[in-house]
């Protein structure tokens, strides 16, 4: 007689990892400088982020023209846009949505239209960038606007364009809050500093996934460790605006106020952090600070090349000021980069030290 087999047990379910989607709009107003910089990003690099090497970060895909191989325009492994219909029918949970150049004012284009993103299926005609940022932004669980022109317009909401361009925050409202309670999350540059920018994606895929407190922002939706401090103070050079000593041509490593850097007023990172892997950035290679990083830029900050309205007053001061202080620095140099006298060879300790054996 056999014994009875127990019946088989069954295997539990793998249950598969959730996937954070990110769709990147790059339609609107723009050169593609953004993306093209967040491809030299090291800290964390994008491919850190796609693979998922970082510990604790959900597992992520990222809808993105340059880097997603697999796409094309109607064919390929499946169609690109065919990710943001689904976005837009609520099949994709969660995402982030980041969007790329400036967003133009359609209402005021008689016909055609200014910049779009495919076609409408049910119409065929092309869906404007505008269009997308209305279906996508209530459905998104954040949403980040990389570059100077998504953030605040940037050149092509120059005076005098014809487009009304402007920037997300502009466009959606400055209160503006997603689904899951989060403000735009604003990162600009002209381009967008490479490491800021994958430091914000990261930020965000952590806080999606509950790992994170609630991104801090300032004012203008700028993440507050980045753009917490000014260009001057980060600044190689700073040393010599404070002791008056600047220059009046390119290729002097004293201050660049007086030939129109505007660094000691602009919120940016980019002294101190390096372009990339700490290398670079603009006064770090002689280059002025043109303060691509403010929602001013660039009708506010021009002409380039001239010395800023305020500098005027304050390099006049730190001239003065500093004239003196190194008067003074080298009195004091003169003292203490001297040796002192004791040492040198001979049968008295001129040190100061009484021996015991006396």
């Amino acid at each position: 007689m056999t014994a009875p087999t127990a019946p088989p047990t069954a295997e539990p379910e793998a249950t598969e990892e959730p996937v954070v989607h990110i769709l990147w709009i790059n339609a609107g107003l723009s050169c593609d400088g953004d993306s093209v910089a967040l491809t030299a990003a090291t800290q964390p690099s994008i491919e850190d982020i796609v693979l998922g090497a970082l510990p604790g970060l959900p597992k992520v895909a990222v809808h993105w023209p340059l880097i997603d191989f697999e796409c094309g325009p109607m064919q390929g492994a499946d169609t690109f846009i065919e990710w943001f219909f689904k976005a837009e029918r609520g099949e994709l949970e969660p995402f982030v949505l980041v969007v790329e150049g400036s967003i133009p004012n359609e209402s005021i284009k008689l016909d055609g239209y200014w910049c779009g993103f495919g076609n409408n299926p049910e119409t065929g005609q092309p869906m404007t960038t505008s269009e997308w940022l209305d279906r996508l932004a209530p459905k998104a669980t954040a949403l980040l606007a990389a570059g100077t022109c998504a953030t605040y317009g940037g050149i092509h909401a120059m005076a005098g364009n014809p487009t009304g361009a402007m920037g997300v925050a502009d466009y959606l409202g400055w209160d503006w809050k997603s689904k899951a309670g989060l403000p735009i999350v604003n990162v600009p540059g002209c381009p967008v500093h490479p490491d800021n920018l994958a430091e914000t994606i990261t930020y965000l895929l952590y806080q999606v996934a509950g790992q994170a407190p609630m991104i801090p922002l300032d004012e203008m939706l700028r993440p507050t460790w980045l753009f917490g401090q000014t260009v001057h103070e980060g600044c190689d050079r700073a040393g010599y605006y404070e002791q008056g000593q600047f220059t009046t041509e390119y290729g002097s490593p004293k201050c660049l106020v007086k030939i129109g850097c505007w660094g000691p007023v602009v919120k940016c990172n980019v002294p101190k952090r390096g372009w990339i892997n700490g290398v670079g950035g603009c006064p770090n290679v002689g280059g002025i600070c043109i303060a691509c990083t403010m929602p001013g830029f660039p009708d506010k900050f021009m002409p380039f090349m001239d010395e800023p309205p305020g500098a005027k007053v304050s390099s006049g001061a730190s001239s003065l000021y500093g004239k003196a202080i190194r008067r003074l620095r080298k009195i004091t140099l003169d003292t203490v980069d001297k040796e002192p006298r004791w040492r040198q060879k001979g049968r008295a300790l001129l040190t100061g030290y009484e021996p015991p054996w006396r």
